[in-house]
């Protein structure tokens, strides 16, 4: 990651082209090429009717499509082809044009080519609405799903319209998917707060957030077909204004159109397509983004020609991956949502690596306390905070050292904060104690009952959570430093998902205790190397990481959701509540080998936040004094990497904690420094504060910490995301 977050100039402006005439073989080149586009989706619709479940040859399946007497007659035969293939073939035609139809609308109204459904938040907002019917109205599948999912996601699709419009120009590609994940975020926590509550809706909604094709019935198909048919309809009337928008919407305005008519147009459609293709199948990433992009390359700048190619492109893709889900593992089957998310993300990763995606990207950055884009003032400022006046110098013979008085303030503030906390979460955490007998416990006075419960469970799970949290924070710290962005964090950056999937496969193995989250960090660091690897190194710049690491925890995600449907019930609902974020049944012996981790990890850390410190002021400056710059930031990296995964590896993948708790350390303690002390105390406290809050807002039933945090975390992002983008 370079010292730049973003393009750190302006983006060039490119002027729009000129209308050109139009040419007298455009037109039979886009039909040769739409008709190329249906022989393909007839050919592999062919392909999904004679492979799959049952074991019946495909001149069987044949001759039953033809009508041959003795093939109808055949019930087992009719039961393979009418029952299960030709509806599931169906809906991969349906919602495959559906979803190719709703991101290619996406890209043109935004005019961004990374906006897909899936990827800004709108598939997760019709998951939420449908997780919302199931538990709380007993909602069927199919279309008893449809309203839920409407609601859901006609909220995600005005608020990604929202941050499209928002600021001078608008929202950057980059930043734009960003905000989706911030809106993801924050659904995936309202879910997994709702769906823990309740054994039946988590059963019901981890088959179904794998996003798959098996068992759709004919029925359910017939629901669905008026809604994606609705949104189709509600498409027409915006095509030739998207036609007009992608010269600007000065240009669209001149040419009599209102985009703002326009944009929720085209929110409207794509809620109804995107409501009716999650409602049906579940959530399917990628395949809009997919859908697009290969629309543009066959038919260049014209906007109908796409979206009339992306409506065929989209099913090709889907029924493509179905037949590789069912083929990949026979006899057993995969989820098709891993397959596209197989198909989308190195996509997405090529596509972002362009050079015409970054000259998109925003002229600004995110960046924290001494970006490498800091304006003068900026500059002025930080250097005058950390002038002498602003620090105490302590000498001892010929040795001085140098002590931000702000710095040490906040830093000493904290941690009798921290320790007031720590006090408070033991007294106040217990649903069975009353604060006064939890008090008395913890001094060793009452029963023997309530001293144990206070002494052996409550607090060495506070004490473990606090360490779990200070290894978040230092890793936030170190991360956003070295990027100068403040959305460079583990969450974002594909650590926490390869850590998560390390940890889920150990004890799927059969590992317990040590043996198992000890597996976090290497999965952590297998991870982050893989995002560095696939984003260009150490020096890349910080957006183009930042979703190369969503591409890469999108990947892991699927793995970990297909991984936790193939396990029995019990098994799969107390893996999936570790993979929340939980510190439930964390003791003495987590918080000891937490802690050993720590004592090796953050003086690293702090050797690594002094060497950042000197990049700031360039490379140049920093190779004077001797150091390496290139082993600067993969010490840094690697310390963050194997602290994020310890974090991991002991409580869970909680997120939200690594993203603010430097934000609030450097508000704290100045802009000049590298508050990695100050971000590991906030980090404890906000640990420590969630899980207590998790353990008594719902009574007798334990919402996990990391439900509470990611309820918190979008809202968060996106206040970081419009603060910048309107400066």
């Amino acid at each position: 990651m370079s010292s730049s977050s973003a393009v750190s100039a302006a983006p060039r402006a490119t002027p729009p082209a000129p209308a050109a005439r139009p040419s007298r073989t455009g037109g039979p080149r886009v039909l040769a090429v739409l008709g190329g586009l249906a022989a393909l989706v007839a050919a592999l619709a062919l392909v999904s009717l004679l492979v799959g479940a049952g074991d019946t040859r495909p001149g069987q399946v044949i001759g039953y499509l033809l009508g041959r007497a003795d093939a109808r007659d055949d019930g087992r035969l009719h039961t393979v082809v009418a029952t299960l293939r030709l509806p599931r073939t169906l809906a991969g035609l349906a919602l495959g044009a559906a979803l190719g139809l709703a991101g290619a609308l996406l890209q043109a109204a935004t005019r961004n080519p990374l906006a897909e459904t899936g990827l800004l938040g709108v598939n997760g907002g019709a998951a939420l609405g449908v997780v919302v019917g199931i538990s709380a109205f007993g909602a069927g599948a199919g279309f008893g799903y449809v309203p839920w999912a409407l609601g859901g996601a006609l909220a995600a699709s005005l608020l990604v319209l929202v941050l499209a419009g928002a600021g001078r120009a608008g929202a950057s590609p980059l930043r734009l998917v960003l905000a989706g994940a911030a809106i993801t975020c924050t659904v995936g926590g309202l879910i997994n707060f709702i769906v823990l509550g309740s054994g039946r809706t988590y059963d019901e909604y981890r088959f179904w957030v794998l996003g798959s094709l098996a068992g759709v019935t004919a029925e359910s198909l017939t629901g669905v077909l008026p809604v994606l048919a609705l949104g189709a309809l509600a498409a027409l009337p915006a095509i030739r204004p998207l036609s007009a928008l992608s010269l600007g919407d000065d240009a669209a305005r001149a040419l009599g159109h209102r985009p703002a008519v326009t944009r929720v147009t085209v929110a409207v459609a794509v809620t109804l397509l995107a409501a009716g293709s999650v409602a049906l199948a579940g959530p399917l990433t990628f395949l809009g983004l997919v859908a697009g992009y290969a629309a543009r390359r066959l038919m260049g700048p014209r906007t109908r020609a796409q979206l009339a190619a992306a409506a065929l492109v989209g099913p090709a893709v889907l029924v493509a991956a179905d037949v590789v889900a069912r083929v990949l593992i026979k006899p057993f089957e995969t989820s098709v949502a891993l397959v596209l998310a197989l198909i989308g993300g190195p996509l997405l990763i090529v596509m972002v690596r362009s050079r015409n995606v970054l000259l998109l990207g925003t002229s600004g950055d995110l960046s924290g306390s001494g970006g490498a884009s800091r304006t003068a003032p900026g500059a002025r400022r930080a250097r005058r905070a950390a002038g002498p006046g602003d620090s105490l110098v302590l000498r001892s013979g010929g040795r001085s050292v140098l002590i931000p008085r702000r710095g040490a303030l906040a830093v000493l503030g904290l941690a009798a904060l921290t320790a007031l906390v720590l006090a408070g979460c033991v007294v106040l955490g217990s649903s069975v104690l009353s604060p006064a007998d939890a008090l008395g416990a913890l001094f060793g006075r009452g029963s023997r009952a309530a001293v144990l419960m206070v002494r052996e469970f409550g607090l060495p799970r506070i004490v473990a959570g606090m360490l779990v949290g200070a290894a978040l924070g230092a890793a936030g710290c170190l991360t956003q430093t070295l990027a100068r962005n403040r959305l460079a964090t583990p969450d974002f950056l594909g650590v926490n998902e390869g850590a998560t999937l390390s940890v889920l496969l150990a004890l799927a193995g059969g590992a317990g205790g040590l043996g198992a989250w000890w597996s976090g960090p290497l999965g952590a660091l297998l991870a982050a190397g893989l995002v560095l690897l696939l984003s260009g190194g150490t020096g890349a710049r910080g957006y183009r990481v930042l979703v190369v690491g969503l591409a890469v925890a999108a990947i892991l995600r699927s793995l970990v959701e297909l991984l936790l449907a193939k396990k029995d019930l019990d098994l799969a609902e107390a893996m999936f509540t570790w993979s929340v974020g939980s510190l439930n049944g964390r003791g003495y012996s987590s918080a000891a080998a937490l802690a050993a981790g720590l004592a090796v990890l953050l003086p690293l850390a702090l050797l690594g936040g002094r060497r950042l410190r000197l990049l700031r002021f360039g490379e140049d400056v920093v190779r004077v004094l001797g150091t390496d710059p290139g082993r600067t930031r993969l010490l840094v990296l690697a310390t963050a990497t194997a602290l994020a995964g310890l974090a991991v590896g002991v409580g869970g993948p909680i997120g939200f904690i690594a993203l603010s708790a430097p934000v609030v350390a450097a508000r704290l303690t100045g802009p000049a420094r590298v508050p990695l002390v100050a971000s590991a105390l906030v980090g404890a406290v906000f640990v420590a504060l969630a899980d207590t809050i998790g353990r008594t807002v719902m009574g007798d039933t334990e919402v996990p910490a990391g439900a509470i945090a990611g309820i918190v975390a979008g809202p968060f992002l996106l206040y970081v995301l419009l603060r910048e983008q309107r400066a």
